[in-house]
């Protein structure tokens, strides 16, 4: 059995989408799943920012070894859930890739829906029902605002914001 791939996606990938694959990795079987991220315009190969650093350790995740990465759309085509940090940045995966629509999501959206979700089963189950059922998330604020460059409480906002979706979205994915 292949694992369940999860691919997050921010602007630098160095704030947001790396704070969401650490975490989400973290708290994932690593034999069913693997939890990746890469941005849209990635200051390639650039550890990730010290303050996002800082609160992915708060949160009980290490930042050792991450080197940020550049989104290609083969990395959207393997994912089996794609998770933006923002409805733009949504917007933009989706513009190159437009088969993964069904998979793709905010971060935000995503935690909501698989908290939701009525069914059981694989991830895979939860990310079906969930891109038949978008709408329900359509109340639910879905950005996270990007912290780069606005200091420690910017990025403990985000990091916040991060680790609770998370939390819901590893109890969708892992039932």
């Amino acid at each position: 059995m292949s694992s369940f791939r999860v691919l997050f996606v921010c602007i630098g990938n160095v704030c947001r989408s790396p704070v969401g694959e650490r975490l989400l990795a973290a708290r994932l079987p690593r034999d069913r799943f693997v939890v990746e991220s890469a941005g849209v315009g990635a200051m390639v190969g650039y550890a990730m920012s010290k303050y996002a650093a800082e609160e992915l350790r708060g949160f009980g995740g290490d930042p050792t070894g991450f080197a940020a990465r550049q989104l290609e759309p083969a990395m959207v085509e393997q994912a089996d859930l794609v998770l933006t940090a923002t409805r733009a940045l949504r917007s933009q995966v989706l513009a190159e890739v437009p088969t993964a629509l069904r998979r793709t999501f905010t971060i935000l959206e995503f935690a909501a829906l698989a908290t939701a979700a009525d069914v059981e089963g694989s991830g895979a189950e939860v990310v079906k029902w969930a891109g038949a059922h978008r709408s329900l998330a359509g109340q639910v604020e879905q950005d996270v605002p990007d912290p780069y460059r606005r200091g420690a409480e910017s990025h403990a906002a985000a990091a916040l914001a991060i680790h609770t979706a998370v939390e819901q979205i590893a109890k969708g994915l892992d039932r």
